[in-house]
């Protein structure tokens, strides 16, 4: 009888129905055999229907129209924004005009002592070599005009997102409403933050370093905040009990101990703003920039690599210096007096230089790259595009991925009726996170069927699709290689480096001079982009995994093969699943960019607009890139629930 009684108390096993997985699938379920049908019927056919459209284009150009003709009478214009454009203007001009005024000479110089004072000499050799070689490419003064820029965007982004982050981090309802808004403009592709500020601000310098300032300011903001809220509670309670203010101890306390979140924020902020200064070439901010944008334009790969190795010579000084001061913070390293040394020693350069009359870089020291290169591509052309004995040429490449992967894709996306898509992104969403997650993606994704452009924007998601399944099969392969391989790790922490300082713009030259234009290009670009965030995540992932998890299971007899797919891979999936978002984020910004040559969709529509002043086909087609990233993100981002213990 007890053993009878034991055992008709003892739990039932769990169902299937209890999983909470099952459960969201089986709501959903529902709901679409409701609501499918009565879609179906009352809007058929695949595509997003025209009733449920809402054209904002005559609005939006009406609204353009306005702010164009009232740009110089209107007084909000002539009071504030034509304001804020002469400052911007007079800034940027007067650092222009100093860099020139130093010269070559003694830019090169102080470039170089500033590196050795905060790195030392090796750095220091770099930083020179680096500059000089902008002036051997024949691009120094493009190079003055977008480090002047740069200094500009910079100190304002590192004003602003200080100024917010402070707020961010000393107030929780400041956060509170901040970190949304942080996390939508860090999704956001580049290409979105162009033609807002073009619409005030018109074609020019001005709408350039505003839109690299709205770019750049967030990873300051959010750094600047955390690294306010993980000051040290110790020391900020010691400071407290010696009767100090909220003000004194922000200055004496939280300031010092958030150092080096600050110059991780300067650090992220200087490559964010060198990126965007890059592509803000569109819209006028010259430069290097502007350089490779027009030689992408005529698809001149030799002029565009001239000015592409100075971008990226650029990007790996400035990661480099601004990396090697945080990594020394609070070293004991040269007194004050070398600042002193270095300064005199610059001075005395740029003075000699000026007496000398090396101010401006001599022509005949131009080394031309661009036709030698022409020539490469050309011979590639001729006898690597297409013809190769069982390989195949990289056109054939192209075309093949284009006619097998990319259309089909596209076709399948475009076939399905409108309102499974949203129920797809409903489910993913909603089972990767929270109710609210997933109504937020549907919203997002039904959003860009009311502006009317459902088809671009699914062409745009297959890319993108396309680009991330390339992108996650390679980078989880190279990153499980890195993990279990020392030797490997070490031997591509440098190549991943340099990948990850390069702007964006700067990976459409390789992929021309492969591949030529078109949509395969633009995913081979955003695949070579997004790989180094999704191998660094995921070996970091699956090295942080638990030693005693590892060690118990070769303890047991598992394998190398088993320990990796029974513990390692479950163990690191919160680190799988963040280097997917990543991949994603990252693999977006490059397909938008990718219009520029060829990727065609809401990435062309974007330079259409901007290049033909259509700034309502471009607005619309910037809101559907927000909404698709925004979407993109929720999918694949997931949401920790909020859950509460009862009892103990």
């Amino acid at each position: 009888m007890a053993t009878i009684t034991a055992t008709a108390r003892k739990p039932a096993p769990p169902g299937i129905l209890t999983h909470r997985a099952v459960r969201k699938l089986l709501i959903l379920a529902l709901a679409a055999a409701i609501l499918a049908p009565i879609a179906a019927t009352q809007w058929p056919g695949a595509t997003w229907p025209t009733a449920l459209t809402v054209d904002v284009s005559e609005p939006l150009g009406k609204a353009s129209d306005w702010i164009i003709d009232n740009r110089d009478t209107h007084p909000l214009f002539l009071y504030f924004f034509g304001h804020v454009s002469n400052i911007v203007v007079i800034a940027v001009r007067a650092v222009y005009l100093a860099l020139l005024a130093v010269g070559w000479a003694g830019v090169t110089a102080i470039g170089a002592l500033v590196a050795w004072r905060v790195a030392g000499v090796r750095l220091a050799a770099g930083t020179a070599a680096a500059f000089l070689a902008c002036g051997l490419l024949g691009m120094w003064v493009p190079t003055m005009q977008t480090l002047a820029l740069m200094v500009v965007a910079v100190l304002a982004s590192v004003a602003v997102g200080a100024l917010l982050g402070l707020a961010a981090g000393l107030s929780d309802r400041m956060d509170r409403v901040l970190r949304p808004v942080l996390d939508t403009m860090q999704v956001l592709p580049a290409f979105a933050y162009l033609l807002p500020v073009v619409l005030v601000f018109g074609i020019g310098v001005p709408a350039a370093v505003l839109a690299t300032v709205v770019y750049a300011a967030p990873p300051m903001a959010r750094l600047t905040s955390l690294g306010l809220r993980g000051a040290d509670r110790e020391v900020l309670e010691a400071v407290e009990s010696l009767g100090t203010t909220a003000r004194q101890r922000l200055l004496t306390a939280r300031i010092p101990l958030a150092r080096k979140e600050l110059l991780l924020g300067v650090n992220q902020t200087i490559m964010m703003a060198l990126s965007m200064a890059v592509i803000a070439s569109v819209i006028g901010a010259g430069g290097l920039g502007d350089r490779v944008y027009q030689a992408l334009a005529s698809v001149d790969v030799g002029a565009a690599l001239a000015a592409g190795i100075p971008i990226v010579l650029l990007a790996v000084v400035l990661d480099r210096v601004t990396g090697a001061a945080g990594e020394r913070l609070g070293e004991s390293g040269k007194s004050p007096v070398t600042w002193l040394y270095a300064l005199v020693v610059a001075a005395a350069v740029a003075l000699a230089g000026r007496l000398a009359g090396f101010l401006d870089w001599p022509d005949g020291w131009d080394l031309n790259i661009a036709e030698p290169v022409n020539r490469a591509v050309d011979w590639m052309t001729a006898h690597l595009y297409s013809g190769v004995p069982v390989v195949g040429g990289t056109a054939d490449w192209a075309a093949h991925f284009t006619s097998w992967v990319l259309n089909p894709l596209r076709e399948g996306l475009q076939w399905l009726p409108w309102w499974s898509v949203l129920l797809i992104v409903a489910a993913l969403a909603w089972l990767i996170g929270t109710w609210r997650t997933a109504l937020t993606a549907v919203l997002a994704m039904a959003a860009i069927g009311v502006l009317g452009v459902w088809n671009p924007s699914l062409d745009t998601l297959s890319q993108v699709l396309a680009a991330v399944a390339v992108t996650l099969v390679v980078g989880f392969a190279t990153g499980i290689a890195a993990a279990r391989s020392d030797r490997f790790e070490r031997l591509l922490r440098p190549v991943l480096d340099v990948f990850q300082t390069m702007p964006q713009f700067v990976y459409l030259i390789p992929v021309v001079a492969l591949f030529g234009v078109g949509r395969a290009p633009a995913v081979a670009a955003a695949v070579v982009y997004a790989l180094p965030a999704v191998v660094r995540i995921t070996a970091q992932g699956l090295r942080q995994v638990d030693p005693a998890a590892m060690e118990s299971a070769r303890s047991l007899g598992a394998t190398s093969g088993q320990q990796l797919r029974q513990v390692q891979l479950p163990l690191a999936r919160p680190a799988l699943l963040l280097a997917a978002n990543q991949g994603v984020v990252l693999v977006l910004a490059v397909v938008i960019i990718g219009g520029l040559v060829g990727g065609g969709a809401l990435g062309y529509q974007v330079v259409f607009g901007l290049a033909q002043g259509d700034l309502a086909t471009g607005l619309v087609a910037g809101a559907a890139i927000v909404c698709l990233g925004l979407m993109l993100d929720r999918v694949t981002q997931p949401t920790e629930r909020r859950t509460t213990k009862k009892g103990a």
